[in-house]
């Protein structure tokens, strides 16, 4: 069986978010113990895998993300790998549709510029008090909160990109926190600041309940941020530069209920699974 390994949201090598890629052939799934083991093996904070489905299932492929430690509900940046990887190794070209156990299908478009286009559900949050811990665990305290629904973040804002650059987060007090929250994981965000950059907004975001640390880049984070920045700043098409030591770039557009994610990727390597 093959894997690719693919950075996703960059246009060059060793930046955005890399992800491991498994296209299996079987027509069912392999056990669930055996996907997490090798995710738990690539060890980056997502390894997708994906089978075909047959003609006139209602979607062409059906994807699952695990991180290191857990089965995952949505992930941005292996997906967009998964399609680049379609594309690359099947000669798949245009629009993709994908079935997903917990967010429905979820369709990708090749441009021919090499980048892809994620359609996802939009993830509004709604305004809560900051969790008490929150503070400390970030080292300042943040200006407001946002519980993110179904994707299960909590949108913190800062007040400055600087302030965003600068946070040391004490990560056991943020997993902590995360499972007394029943979060996924913290985003932490903030406005460009000024005009004429090639973002709108910063972000990071820590998940180390589930083995992430701090993600490079995380696709599914936007579409929570990506709803809350066209409301604040008063326009659709964003950009978002994830400020992470990798850093990425995820071009926003809100779509009534849904959120478009547009990027790139670069393969890094193709190998073998032997177990």
């Amino acid at each position: 069986m093959r894997i690719h390994i693919v950075d996703a949201f960059t246009d060059r090598p060793f930046a955005g978010n890399p992800a491991g890629v498994c296209l299996l052939d079987a027509e069912d799934w392999p056990e669930v113990a055996w996907m997490q083991r090798i995710a738990a093996e690539m060890n980056h904070s997502e390894t997708a895998f994906a089978r075909q489905l047959p003609a006139g299932d209602g979607a062409d492929w059906e994807i699952r993300w695990f991180a290191p430690l857990v089965e995952t509900n949505l992930c941005g940046h292996a997906t967009l790998a998964t399609a680049h990887t379609l594309r690359r190794e099947r000669g798949v070209v245009g629009a993709l549709r994908f079935r997903s156990r917990f967010s429905g299908i979820l369709t990708t478009h090749a441009h021919e510029d090499g980048s892809i286009t994620l359609d996802f559900p939009a993830a509004p949050g709604t305004e809560v008090p900051v969790p008490e811990g929150l503070p400390e665990a970030l080292g300042v305290k943040p200006e407001a909160a946002f519980r993110t629904g179904a994707l299960g973040d909590l949108l913190t804002v800062l007040p400055d990109e600087a302030t965003v650059r600068s946070v040391t987060p004490d990560l056991n007090a943020i997993a902590d926190l995360t499972r007394r929250e029943g979060l996924r994981g913290v985003i932490i965000t903030a406005p460009a600041p000024g005009p004429g950059l090639e973002y709108d907004f910063v972000s990071r975001f820590f998940s180390p309940a589930e083995g992430i640390l701090e993600d490079p880049v995380t696709g599914s984070a936007h579409t929570a941020l990506a709803p809350y920045w066209s409301a604040q700043i008063g326009r659709n098409g964003l950009t978002g530069l994830q400020a992470s030591a990798r850093t990425g770039l995820v071009r926003t557009a809100v779509h009534g209920d849904r959120v478009h994610l547009t990027g790139y990727a670069v393969t890094i390597l193709d190998g073998t699974l032997h177990a």
